[in-house]
């Protein structure tokens, strides 16, 4: 059967304005038979419950390409117009409400605006700037619409001003193809409609026309709020169930290897991190504590007292500690902490499961597969240990996406809006991971420019606009939080990280110490510590990515991966690096990095995580060519061969160690009697990175006290160098000593004039010395310092630094 033009008009309970809209349709398409050629006019009606059908019968008796098309009872505008698409022959369709808001004789500049711009659809849009409204809706109405219309533009499909104008004509072949698809009963089907033809990549060309409001319309501006609530709906109908299960997976996984941890709160401490759960605890707390009393956020004095601590110049991940400062207040911070590691992790392999799902394979459990090697990867395990900023990367998959779409150049300027945003979030959660990730996708970019030039040509000029685009909306946001960062107050300019902060080569290839092959004696030689194995992601991994490489070399992505991977591996290797087994030492790339800005502060060493999601993308790609292989003997080998190699790096559970417990002294606020206004407690020794028990004691007991030193980024000496902790003084390094050796040194009045100007300049109040390893060596050298013994108190040894005779009373 041959049409050239389908209209279709969706019918309930039109029996007072049907008749006159089919006249006027009918004789405008009469009036021009060379024009519109063949046509039909199909009403649907949708279970009216008055002479609708009885109308629409008389019309049709009248004029034969008139047919009536009767829904099952009344089920919406979506089902109607689905049951008249579906049920029309035309080259091209028309779908025109019954009410004829937009005049018939509008589809004239529809039908050349749809031939002239070689369009899919032209739709006709009243906010269009050349269109006029004839008769306006009451002005709250409009209002209330106009605001719901933009509701749905920025959930579903932006771009598309006026995304509710029943006054559309659409390519038959595709408007069939999308009703066909189309889930949605209700008024959400004109927006599910617009979604299907963006996403195919067809066309829509919004067009102005006469519009006027009708007495009696059925469209209301609640009907707004119904459309995003479909449409909400059909998102949630659109995930599949795969994609559950795998997060599902990734959820249970990310528990089972926090299990220790999760097993008891109260007392379990991650074994490997170092006094970093402490410090993230505190972060966590005191973040909370500043949102809850309404204080800057960004500054803190309740450790490093009293120079205070430049918390933007810490990581202290505003991006979640904010958001989840309810949960801190009423669960404390461990509990945080916990959450923030185990569904931050999931969060990670998430996301790189969406992208890669989305972008790069069809199966959806090749995807998983990727993911999983690309967030369980050995590098990310041991910054589970200590680093969430490091842990929780779920911002990095859909910056990269929508960087994607800005080489697409399909709507540069709200992609670019969006990447600004993103841009915005991930500086709020870490910045050194953003920044590692910005250095992967450049390398990425330019490798893959390389290989497909003509893509790179194609996708320039959008990139760089929608870049432009992002920097305007980013820097904004940024542009306050980073000038405290960097010029604040207790600024500084660079961290001091030490030599040998590189990755040596052999680290690729051994395991790491949370690895299913690995053990803590390998590894520890060849890393900083055990937060910071970097590299280890065993030498079948890298054997296998070898072999995938070879295998799929063909593909431009691959070659650019492959690239992207070496030239990660080998910044990692720092500035200088020693081939294994000779005594040779070279000259890495990253020594042309490691003064400048930014990059100063970065341990080198962190650039191979870059590998992670490279090695991931590879196995996700040869999974999923391995899962439809037709060659049962290939497919099993090679399936085989990742699993082999994956294996080796399966992660284990992460230790605990039970924590000590905050002394009575502490827990029972006995501290408060000794502490005048703006005073601090000065803890034996001093917290530092290397002992930071005092800030579990600040946070797990409502930060009702300051203290001197602490465990944070600072600056040091009048060139600001980054330092781990406060500015070291004589008597904190001479108590450090004392704690590392045992012995105590000769103590005499020098020494002690050294104490009393430290203990001044800390503005302390009392000084306390818990029991400890060497804590006998430690109490001798107080008491020297201060000239007089110490008293039990609440379970430690207490000297206040106001009264010389210290006449307090005593533990019985």
């Amino acid at each position: 059967m041959s049409v050239d033009l389908s209209v279709v008009v969706p019918a309930y309970n039109e029996e007072g304005r049907l008749r006159p809209t089919l006249d006027a349709i009918c004789a405008h398409l009469r009036a021009e038979p060379g024009r519109w050629g063949d046509w039909e006019l199909i009403v649907v009606d949708d279970g009216s419950t008055d002479a609708t059908a009885q109308i629409a019968k008389e019309a049709a008796a009248d004029e034969p390409r008139i047919q009536l098309v009767s829904g099952d009872g009344n089920r919406g505008k979506g089902s109607a117009l689905r049951l008249g698409v579906l049920a029309s022959y035309g080259r091209r369709v028309l779908i025109t409400d019954a009410d004829l808001a937009t005049p018939i004789e509008e589809l004239d500049r529809l039908d050349k605006q749809l031939a002239a711009e070689d369009s899919a659809a032209a739709i006709g849009s009243r906010a269009h700037p050349d269109s006029r409204i004839e008769v306006h809706q009451r002005p709250m109405r409009e209002w209330m619409g106009r605001m719901g219309n933009r509701l749905i533009r920025a959930v579903a499909v932006p771009g598309i001003h006026d995304t509710q104008c029943g006054f559309k004509l659409l390519d038959g072949d595709k408007a069939r193809a999308a009703f066909a698809d189309s889930r949605l009963d209700g008024w959400g089907i004109d927006v599910e409609i617009l979604r299907f033809f963006r996403r195919a990549g067809w066309p829509v060309t919004e067009v102005p026309v006469r519009w006027s409001h009708q007495a009696g319309s059925k469209v209301r501006p609640l009907d707004y709020g119904r459309v995003l609530l479909e449409l909400l709906r059909l998102r949630a109908r659109a995930v599949r169930r795969v994609d559950l299960a795998v997060v599902g997976l990734f959820v249970l996984a990310s528990v089972l290897l926090y299990k220790n941890l999760l097993a008891d709160l109260d007392r379990g401490y991650l074994a490997d991190s170092g006094q970093d759960q402490n410090q993230w605890e505190w972060f966590f707390a005191v973040t909370a504590d500043n949102v809850a009393h309404l204080r800057n956020p960004l500054f803190t004095t309740l450790q490093g007292f009293p120079d205070g601590v430049n918390l933007m110049a810490n990581t202290v991940m505003f991006g979640l500690s904010v958001p989840l400062a309810p949960v801190t207040l009423l669960f404390g911070p461990t509990v945080t902490w916990a959450l923030v590691l185990t569904l931050g992790l999931a969060a990670t392999a998430s996301a790189w499961y969406w992208l890669i799902a989305r972008r790069l394979v069809t199966n959806r459990w090749a995807a998983a597969l990727g993911a999983a090697s690309a967030a369980f990867a050995p590098p990310m395990i041991s910054h589970g240990n200590a680093h969430p900023n490091f842990l929780v990367l779920f911002m990095i998959p859909v910056i990269i996406d929508r960087a994607l779409r800005l080489c697409e150049g399909r709507n540069v300027v709200r992609d670019g809006v969006l990447l600004g945003l993103f841009a915005a979030y991930q500086v709020s959660l870490g910045e050194e991971p953003l920044l590692l990730a910005s250095v992967g996708m450049l390398l990425f970019a330019l490798s893959y420019a390389l290989v497909r030039r003509d893509v790179a040509q194609a996708a320039r000029r959008p990139l760089l606009r929608g870049l432009a685009v992002a920097a305007a909306v980013c820097l904004p946001l940024i542009a306050f939080p980073l000038g405290w960062q960097f010029f604040g107050p207790q600024s500084y300019k660079s961290v001091l990280h030490g030599d040998n902060a590189g990755n040596s080569p052999l680290a690729f290839l051994e395991f790491a110490g949370r690895s299913l092959a690995g053990s803590d004696e390998v590894a520890d030689p060849l890393a900083l510590n055990r937060t910071e194995q970097n590299a280890f992601y065993g030498w079948p991994l890298v054997a296998l990515a070898v072999a995938i490489v070879v295998r799929l070399w063909r593909l431009a992505l691959v070659k650019a991966l492959a690239f992207t991977g070496l030239a990660a591996a080998f910044l990692s290797l720092g500035p200088k690096f020693r081939i294994p087994y000779t005594d040779i030492v070279l000259t890495g790339p990253w020594r042309g990095l490691a003064h400048q800005p930014l990059f100063e502060s970065v341990i080198e060493s962190r650039v191979a995580l870059i590998c992670a999601p490279v090695l991931g993308v590879l196995i996700a790609l040869a999974a999923d060519r391995l899962v439809v292989s037709r060659d049962r003997v290939s497919q099993v080998v090679g399936l085989a061969a990742v699993a082999a190699a994956l294996l080796p790096v399966l992660p284990t559970p992460y230790p605990v160690r039970e924590r000590s417990q905050v002394p009575e002294f502490i827990t029972q606020g006995m501290y408060r009697s000794y502490l005048g206004e703006g005073e601090s407690v000065v803890t034996v020794p001093l917290p530092n990175p290397g002992s930071a028990e005092a800030l579990h004691w600040q946070s797990a007991t409502g930060l009702g006290f300051r203290v001197a030193g602490g465990y944070f980024n600072g600056p040091w000496g009048p060139d600001h160098i980054g330092i781990y902790g406060a500015t070291p003084r004589h008597t904190s390094n001479l108590l450090s000593e004392v704690r590392n050796s045992g012995r105590v040194p000769t103590i005499g009045p020098n020494w002690q004039a050294q104490a009393r100007f430290d203990l001044a300049a800390w503005k302390a109040g009392l000084v306390v010395l818990e029991p400890q390893y060497n804590d006998a060596a430690l109490y001798a050298t107080v008491e020297k310092l201060l000239g007089r013994p110490g008293k039990r108190v609440g379970g430690v040894w207490v000297w206040d630094v106001h009264d010389p005779k210290d006449s307090v009373r005593t533990d019985s």
